[in-house]
Order: structure tokens, then sequence, then C-alpha cells
């Protein structure tokens, strides 16, 4: 999954996609380099990042969606937001996936547009709130306590009538580093195996600031974790750099 961010203040390339010529010409490199999913972001969820609302996020999208899928018919674009009626908007545009930070917690139809649609949805566990979001809590557990999150919010999904699910950890929100790589080092518990795991380590806090780097010099080190988490049955990975996560995926295919 390659990131497209039409953001002005995402943190590591904040706009510099964010008009219709450049979203096309990065999704033309993104799926050149071996991406296979594009993840469009009209919000950066960065800390301190400005809060949009949904009207905000559909004018940034504009036509973005659909000339994306008239250019490139073949490609799955995933929709980042945490607003119904941003999918709503996106679903007509022709997105394939709903790719909610929130887990519906941020707003209540959520939920309910993920199953009128029937659009696969990927629940990330995140803090209840959009002012607590990025509020470090030190878990006693963090892999039971994210199972739990898991559990409570895919029975609900299913009884609305959501039959495609894709759990995403929630790397970068909320947690402290030492829980980050527990995380890591815990991917095969994560979601009990039961449905597809979406790893987003691309550029967070948690690998760059330990070491003193800036979030553009942390690649060898975020592909060692990509291996370490594909080891372990990950099934989707959310990144920046395409090439070189698609090197680390064929190592590992040639490995198994």
């Amino acid at each position: 999954m390659g990131i497209l961010n039409l953001t002005p203040d995402s943190f590591s390339d904040g706009g510099k996609f964010n008009n219709e010529k450049a979203a096309l010409e990065q999704t033309e490199k993104l799926l050149k380099e071996g991406a296979e999913i594009i993840d469009i972001g009209p919000q950066s969820t960065r800390p301190n990042s400005e809060f949009l609302s949904s009207e905000e996020e559909i004018r940034r999208i504009g036509n973005i969606i659909s000339l994306i899928k008239k250019e490139f018919p073949e490609v799955l674009i995933s929709l980042d937001t945490f607003y119904a009626d941003t999918v709503k908007f996106g679903y007509n545009e022709g997105i394939d996936i709903i790719n909610d930070i929130s887990g519906g917690q941020y707003d209540e139809k959520m939920f309910d547009i993920a199953a009128e649609t029937k659009l696969p949805y990927i629940l990330m566990h995140i803090n209840p709130s959009y002012e607590t979001m990025h509020e470090k809590i030190r878990f006693e557990d963090i892999t039971l306590e994210v199972n739990r999150y898991f559990s409570e919010k895919v029975n609900v999904l299913l009884e609305k009538g959501v039959k495609d699910i894709i759990l995403d950890p929630g790397f970068g929100f909320g947690k402290t580093v030492e829980d980050q790589m527990k995380m890591i080092g815990e991917t095969e518990y994560l979601g009990w195996g039961r449905l597809p795991l979406l790893i987003g380590i691309s550029r967070k806090s948690f690998i760059y600031k330990p070491l003193g780097k800036s979030p553009l010099d942390i690649n060898e080190e975020t592909q060692k974790l990509h291996l370490k988490v594909l080891e372990q049955g990950a099934k989707i990975l959310r990144v920046h750099d395409v090439a070189e996560a698609k090197e680390t995926l064929t190592h590992f295919l040639q490995k198994k």
C-alpha cells in the first residue's frame, strides 16, 4: 500500500502531491515501484496537525480519485478518513477500501456507511477521541489491549453486516516506543491470526527518534522491521517508500 498524501502539512511529504498533476505523477511512480493499493489521505493526523471537516476533506480530494481510476483502472484505492460523508463521496468516485484510523469512534455513522457500501474496512486501534489521539498511554499488556479492542469492534462490525475487515494495530498513535517494539515482536498474536493484518510503520517516530535520525533516514531499519512482521503473518505494508518495501517483500517470498 503506497501512501498518497493530499495534505499541505503531513510530517514528511506535506504539500508535495496536493494537486491533480502531482497526485497522478506520484500514483504512477508508486505503481511502477510495485504498489497494489494507493492510500489517499486528505487530512494529516500527525501531532498538532490542522483539524479538517469532512467538507474540507472532500474539497481537497476533488476529482483526484476519479482521475486516478480513469488513468490506472487496475489500481485499488483506499481512502484514509474518519468521516462517513467523506467515505460516501469516495464510494461514488470509485474507492475500493475504507481506511478509518478512528475505529468508528470519531463519527458514529462510520460503521453504518461501511455496511452500506459493502467495502472492505480497515479497523485501527487508537485512543477514543480525536483530542486524545496521540496521548501516550502505558498499557499493562499492549497486545492484550489491542486484541480486546479488536474483539469488541469486530463484533459490532459483523453484527452490522461488514464482512471484509482488515486490522491495523495503530503504530504511531498514543503508544510508547517500548509498546510499539513489543507489538513488532508479537505481531503474530495481533488479531489472533484470523483477519488480515496491515502494518503501518513507515517514517514513524518510534523508529527514528530513539536513533536520533530524521523520518527520511531510517529506511534500512524500517525494512528490517518490515521483514520481521512479514515473517509473523502481516499481509499489507502501508509505506511511503514502495520500491524498498517491494524489495523486502521479494526477499521474504524467496526465503519461504
